[in-house]
């Protein structure tokens, strides 16, 4: 896997930041802390690639406040620097179910860049490393982590975007869950910091 590393990773967040500050920042660090806790929880994941992985997989915010097309810039900037593997988080990220009508937001990107993404998802077969981000993604708010029922009804209520795929993608993170559960022996929750208090704030 062709990653850079965890200080060049940190100054494309921190430049990403200057460009675009928001709370999508403080998200990102969180997803990539639960990332390296899980990995290093795991047998078959390696902790420093998660955490990189975590800090840059909303890296497409740089370019400003979008919906769905954080994921495309993402990808167009992390493939450009080099860094495919990391580049390919940018965009699996977002969908569980490889269909890009279950995005959460809306899309504003042109008809031959969402067919350049669905071309891609449908490309390639999901690895651990996809699947850890798609759930410290849904479990991760930028003032830490809660229950993954919590995190999904806050981004349906902030987008206001449910559709036929809202209830099969809800099902496909749960299915995440269990997975990495199932591999670790224990809750993902006894693993994470602070579950209780950002659930029940």
């Amino acid at each position: 896997m062709h990653l850079p590393t965890i200080d060049q990773a940190r100054l494309y967040l921190e430049e990403a930041e200057m460009r675009n500050p928001g709370p999508w920042v403080a998200h990102s660090l969180h997803v990539a802390e639960a990332a390296e806790i899980i990995a290093e929880k795991s047998s078959t994941l390696d902790r420093n690639k998660a955490y990189i992985l975590g800090l840059l997989h909303d890296i497409g915010r740089r370019e400003g406040i979008t919906g769905m097309r954080h994921v495309f810039d993402g990808y167009r900037y992390l493939t450009g620097a080099g860094y495919p593997d990391a580049a390919r988080i940018c965009l699996t990220h977002s969908f569980p179910v490889k269909d890009i009508r279950s995005g959460s937001s809306q899309w504003d990107c042109n008809e031959n860049e969402m067919l350049e993404i669905q071309e891609y998802l449908e490309s390639i077969t999901y690895n651990d490393y996809d699947r850890l981000l798609q759930l410290c993604d849904s479990i991760a708010l930028p003032t830490g982590y809660c229950l993954l029922e919590k995190r999904l009804v806050e981004v349906l209520m902030r987008y206001q975007n449910y559709n036929e795929f809202t209830l099969p993608k809800w099902a496909a993170y749960f299915e995440i869950k269990q997975y990495f559960e199932k591999s670790l022996g224990c809750t993902i929750y006894d693993l994470l910091p602070g579950v209780i208090e950002n659930t029940f704030d």
